[in-house]
């Protein structure tokens, strides 16, 4: 690991989702520059753990217990928006379908979903977004409304809404769930060029096979707790996923990119 500036350090943190805690005492350190792959089965608090970053929930109050992003524990949701893109399933979800493409990713710079009608665009603006769309392959569906995308389309057009301030941080939550082989592998190629890029990568998977070679650091989280921190040339091995999974497995890496199959 490097000796870098963490951007987020979370200590003996208590969380709560709803009626159940999710973290009892959950200690984190993630750095500026290192792409970061945060993998556990469904369950061991991945989601929670985005929610936690975004300020979606709070923790408990404590006095040995503390949470810094980019060095402030004192943390303005708005001021974090330009720093910090997120990509979840609960944005798509919340994304009306009659929204042209463009405007979805128009919407980053103003926090909002969708553009009111009555806002005048700037030009700057637009090229912008021009630029994003045709960097990540999107231009063809430029205009078209959202709920006419394909599930992979959706998700590379939130990821440029999310990129649209490039971030210094990209948080990314299950980002292939739902996706068919195509669509998969055309967004592990958008991960795969962003991981090279400026912005930090932290990806957050329950499928190794979600891993791309570029990844610098894993994680793994089970049961609202890190069981192994490294390397993932060292934890990406059939002994220590099979102990994050309960089930004996092999795994393959091919053309930079796992396989697991069972053990």
């Amino acid at each position: 690991m490097t000796g870098e500036t963490p951007w987020l350090v979370i200590k003996n943190v208590e969380a709560w989702l709803g009626p159940t805690q999710v973290f009892r005492n959950l200690t984190l350190r993630l750095i500026q520059g290192e792409n970061t792959a945060i993998l556990g089965p469904n369950g061991s608090g991945k989601t929670a753990l985005v929610k936690l970053i975004s300020r979606n929930i709070y923790p408990i109050v404590k006095t040995d217990s503390m949470i810094s992003i980019f060095g402030d524990q004192t943390i303005k949701v708005n001021q974090l928006r330009s720093r910090i893109g997120v990509v979840s399933t609960d944005l798509e979800v919340r994304t009306q379908d009659f929204i042209r493409a463009k405007d979805v990713v128009l919407s980053g710079f103003y926090g909002s979903i969708g553009i009111n009608i009555n806002r005048i665009q700037k030009e700057e603006e637009i090229k912008k977004v021009q630029k994003l769309m045709s960097e990540l392959g999107l231009q063809k569906i430029y205009s078209r409304p959202f709920g006419q995308l394909s599930d992979g389309e959706k998700r590379r057009l939130l990821i440029a809404r999310a990129m649209i301030h490039k971030p210094e941080i990209l948080v990314l939550d299950e980002p292939t769930n739902g996706l068919d082989l195509k669509s998969r592998h055309q967004l592990l190629a958008c991960i795969r060029m962003l991981c090279k890029g400026r912005t930090t990568i932290i990806l957050i998977t329950h499928r190794v096979e979600d891993i791309v070679e570029e990844m610098q650091r894993v994680i793994f989280l089970k049961k609202g707790e890190i069981i192994r921190d490294g390397a993932p040339n060292d934890l990406l091995q059939s002994e220590p996923l099979g102990n994050l999974y309960e089930t004996p497995l092999e795994i393959i890496f091919v053309n930079g990119y796992y396989q697991v199959i069972p053990g």
